[in-house]
């Protein structure tokens, strides 16, 4: 027997922004912010978008994409903007946009995109289904659809990576197992 459809969600029920002042111990020698501290506030914001969609525990599956356009300075706040993209069974895409607000004149800057995947878990771990996505804009539909392309790509790149596995293990004489 199927389990009962969950009632779907509106984006903006689980958009999330964060706000992070850049400090001198978040930087390099150069005074701008570590990759991997904004990569955390990445991770950390679009978690919080997917938990508020999900309602259950959630865990990173991956960073899909992630592009650095400028960079960022100590004194910077960072504005950290996420919201789901689309939700799949027990997964679910979310946006990240990350811009710059310099403080003494109150321009905004991009300075960051990402895309994460998360998996909904319950406390011990096992999958558990999330809501449907439900579009509400031209703008929200251009981003779910986007994400089930990217999707699409992502499952064609793993496969076309565990054939090569195989077949690098095959010639050097090793039974394949799985990944």
């Amino acid at each position: 027997m199927a389990d009962p459809p969950l009632p779907p969600r509106k984006i903006a029920d689980s958009r999330s922004e964060m706000t992070e002042l850049v400090l001198p111990n978040d930087t390099n020698t150069l005074g701008n912010l570590l990759g991997g501290r904004l990569m955390h506030y990445i991770d950390l914001v679009a978690a919080i978008a997917a938990y508020r969609h999900a309602r259950a525990h959630v865990v990173t599956a991956s960073m899909d994409h992630i592009d650095f356009i400028a960079p960022v300075h100590v004194g910077d706040l960072l504005i950290l903007k996420s919201s789901l993209n689309r939700a799949f069974r027990t997964s679910m895409e979310v946006g990240v946009k990350v811009w710059v607000e310099h403080t003494i004149d109150g321009t905004l800057r991009h300075v960051a995109s990402a895309y994460l995947t998360f998996v909904a878990v319950n406390p011990q771990g096992g999958r558990v289904r999330v809501p449907p996505l439900e579009p509400e804009t031209e703008e929200d539909n251009r981003r779910y659809h986007d994400a089930g392309r990217r999707r699409e790509q992502g499952e064609l790149e793993r496969e076309r990576k565990q054939s090569a596995r195989s077949d690098t293990l095959a010639a050097a004489g090793h039974k394949h197992t799985g990944s």
